[in-house]
């Protein structure tokens, strides 16, 4: 394929900034303007995005469609695509588990090529450079590479299993985003006693990622038995605070899960995942 043309559906800050990137090696990248707001026509214009006035032209036009929408809406709007017969790839890169990919998959199974796809990272304006991640059919996603070449938008394949992608995302937002609900709640204890700026402080000596060391987490199941009551202690700081003490007992729950393997110096990661996925 030359220069394909490309549909994005719907623009909003992570969707419009992507298929600006699109652009560089795509004929057209069109969108549709019936029953958007003001923010995304102008958002649109701003990007280089030219408008159609209907799904049906804008599906009918493209070679390529890319849907970046709120996650609830993923699946209605493949739905949409598929009625009117869509036969180009379709890359589903919302932030949805990797059974509503599949399912919408299914949904295409005898029009479109689906490709999964899961954006890592801020929108790419201001020298920001995500990944997109790809997972499926491989003259598909060479498809999307060549497409986003040389932008700011970097693309990596993890294979031809629709879900990979979307699995990638998802454990990493869930760690990413979580840890940020996290902060607030440990800022919302501290504040409430007048010692905020002091837990800032302590954090302060370690600024690396828990996330780059999965070897700990046999040394925390190891630890259960002492941190989840000590959690529950927390939740009930919290609750004190009036702040949401749920995601801490939450927690606690989940370390239950090794109440078995106190103090066990031998344990390994792939042993304490597998007691959690199987407790």
């Amino acid at each position: 394929m030359d220069q394909p043309t490309v549909g994005i559906l719907h623009p909003g800050s992570m969707g419009a900034a992507v298929a600006a990137c699109a652009t560089t090696n795509a004929a057209e990248v069109l969108w549709c303007e019936t029953g958007r707001s003001t923010a995304s026509v102008e958002r649109a214009a701003r990007f280089g995005l030219t408008p159609v006035a209907t799904l049906s032209e804008l599906l009918d036009r493209s070679d390529i469609v890319i849907s970046l929408c709120p996650p609830a809406a993923a699946e209605d709007l493949a739905r949409d695509v598929a009625g009117h017969r869509f036969a180009g790839v379709y890359v589903e890169a919302n932030a949805i588990n990797p059974t509503r990919v599949q399912r919408i998959a299914a949904l295409h199974e005898y029009g479109a090529t689906v490709v999964d796809g899961g954006v890592v990272g801020s929108p790419p304006v201001g020298g920001k450079t995500p990944t997109l991640y790809l997972s499926g059919p491989a003259d598909a996603t060479e498809l999307i590479e060549e497409l986003f070449a040389g932008t700011a938008v970097r693309t990596a394949v993890l294979g031809t299993e629709i879900g990979k992608a979307s699995a990638l995302k998802l454990s990493y937002a869930s760690f990413q985003k979580t840890s940020r609900v996290l902060v607030a709640l440990a800022v919302g204890m501290a504040r409430e006693h007048g010692v905020d700026q002091e837990l800032i402080e302590v954090a302060s000596r370690r600024t690396d990622s828990y996330l780059s060391e999965p070897e700990y987490v046999a040394k925390t199941a190891a630890r259960a038995w002492r941190w989840g009551p000590e959690l529950e202690e927390a939740a009930d700081a919290l609750e004190a605070a009036g702040l949401p003490p749920e995601m801490l007992r939450a927690a606690a729950s989940t370390l239950a899960r090794w109440h078995d393997v106190k103090d066990d110096g031998e344990l390994t990661l792939t042993d304490a995942l597998d007691r959690l996925a199987q407790p």
